[in-house]
């Protein structure tokens, strides 16, 4: 008879969880809080615009590519069209100037150069440090945790002429790098690369990778957005045989002489399993779910002290017109307003928006779907969430001065607004319960870039996690894999084979 698993909240790693566990003979049933599937992942609709709250890019979206074997075996981009960008960010002076990101690294060396001749050896530094990573060997295929001695002396053959490298520039943040430049223009806007506004301790060496994967076109836009990407995978877990079931809020994990039995739900119903894993918020699994019995000092440490990738404010605003003349880029353009502005409590004298105008599937015919989003301070909207009237006159504060220096930038944009929706730290909450309305659990630091964390809590057996709040840095590739490990380590268990295969229609 074949053993059962609960898994916790359909994003993306539990997704990948369920379906990896029918693959290897598992009876599955997922319990999602939300209507839904994607968690983060996902997209919402407002007057026939579509506002996407999640990809920018997927590594792995070419095949033969790392990642990209993960991504068929759940059924998640065949058939799917990507997008390409040529450029990743646009990022404006107030004199005129632009830097312009491009994905190829040989013509991003070149204009940065001509923006900054006085800084040619230090562009020649970044440009080779992102050609470093071209041909970096990403392990996907085998959880890490059941590495062989074998498989760590092949590891580490495979990473010695990366590790100086990755020694030296993982340490490194970008702030650091961005005051190297003798050009004020380059320094003063470099940091704004990774438009997370004043990024904190974010390592060079995570910016060099993302290039690589941009310049190698590794690292397309999925063309229909974040939830049908997400739908994608959820057809492949219902066709495996695989059980989801919505609007089932978990609230306790079922515990017994100290092995996880299964789960209460808020309704009060309980559901029994062999086995539990938890892909919904870390802290809400451990200090909510499982009462806070089940942690040591390491695990506490990571809920006091690492550094959270932060909550955001997202503007979605639907526009008439197509918009083809604004550059087509990965995460916008960023640029400084006349007049600064308020948004959580912080002044902005920058704006950074994206035209979705490469995925018309987004927008109406002759519309756009364009987002503008803010890095926000989590705490000032969680007060102003208990008065709702302030709260939702905040919102529209918000959206009016947005719209105001959009319409500065870019004319008559103000009177061709068909649809405005703004989302804050409180919407991320009410949706996927992301612990302080963080959108990727723990940020790249160069404390994180490198860090492990186990899927298992002491003294609880037969319970694993998976996700974003043990995979540091987030991002969809590693919580799927993640997803896919924690099976892994379970096969390993029970002394069973692991079983990874693509649909084969």
């Amino acid at each position: 008879m074949e053993k059962s698993i609960i898994v916790i909240g359909a994003g993306i790693s539990g997704l990948s969880a369920g379906c990896y566990g029918r693959m290897n003979g598992y009876g599955t049933k997922i319990f999602e809080m939300h209507t839904m599937p994607g968690g983060v992942c996902t997209t919402w609709t407002r007057k026939n615009y579509r506002i996407d709250g999640c990809i920018h890019w997927l590594t792995g979206s070419r095949l033969g590519s790392s990642f990209n074997s993960i991504w068929q075996e759940l059924g998640a981009v065949q058939g799917r069209a990507f997008f390409d960008h040529e450029e990743y960010a646009r990022i404006e002076g107030k004199d005129g100037e632009e830097l312009i990101v491009y994905a190829n690294v040989d013509h991003l060396e070149e204009h940065m150069k001509g923006l900054a001749p006085e800084d040619k050896d230090l562009i020649e530094e970044f440009a080779t440090g992102i050609r470093k990573c071209l041909n970096f060997p990403m392990p996907v295929e085998k959880a890490p945790e059941l590495f062989s001695l074998a498989d760590r002396f092949g590891m580490m053959r495979a990473m010695f002429p990366y590790m100086r490298f990755f020694g030296k520039w993982g340490k490194i943040t970008l702030k650091e790098y961005a005051q190297r430049f003798r050009n004020p223009f380059l320094r003063e806007v470099f940091p704004l690369i990774v438009n997370l506004q004043n990024p904190p301790e974010f390592p060079i060496l995570a910016l060099f990778m993302t290039l690589a994967w941009m310049h190698k076109g590794v690292a397309g836009y999925p063309m229909g957005g974040s939830l049908e990407f997400a739908k994608a995978i959820e057809r492949r877990y219902i066709t495996l045989g695989g059980e989801v079931q919505y609007k089932s809020r978990v609230s306790k994990i079922l515990v017994e002489k100290g092995c996880a039995v299964g789960v209460r739900l808020a309704d009060g119903s309980e559901h029994r399993s062999d086995i539990v894993i938890s892909a919904a918020d870390g802290h809400t699994t451990i200090f909510t779910m499982l009462d806070g019995k089940f942690i040591n000092r390491k695990i506490r440490r990571y809920y006091t002290q690492l550094p959270l990738f932060p909550s955001l404010v997202y503007v979605g605003i639907g526009v008439r017109g197509s918009f083809e003349n604004v550059p087509k880029t990965v995460t916008g353009i960023d640029y400084p307003v006349d007049e600064g502005f308020e948004v959580g409590g912080q002044e902005r004298k920058r704006l950074s928006v994206q035209f979705y105008n490469f995925d018309p599937s987004l927008a109406p015919t002759g519309r756009t779907y364009v987002r503008v989003m803010f890095a926000t301070d989590y705490d000032y909207w969680r007060r102003l969430y208990s008065n709702t009237e302030r709260y939702k006159a905040e919102k529209q504060r918000v959206a009016e001065e947005v719209i105001a220096r959009l319409d500065q930038r870019f004319p008559k944009f103000a009177e061709n607004i068909e649809m405005v929706d703004v989302a804050t730290p409180m919407t991320f909450v009410r949706y996927t319960g992301n612990w302080r309305g963080s959108f990727e659990g723990w940020l790249i630091s160069t404390e994180t870039l490198r860090m492990r964390m186990k899927k298992t809590l002491p003294g609880l057996k037969n319970f694993y996690m998976a996700g974003q709040w043990v995979e540091p840095g987030g991002s969809l590739p590693t919580a799927a894999m993640s997803g896919r490990n924690a099976i892994q380590i379970i096969c390993r268990k029970d002394k069973k084979t692991f079983v990874a295969e693509r649909p084969s229609v």
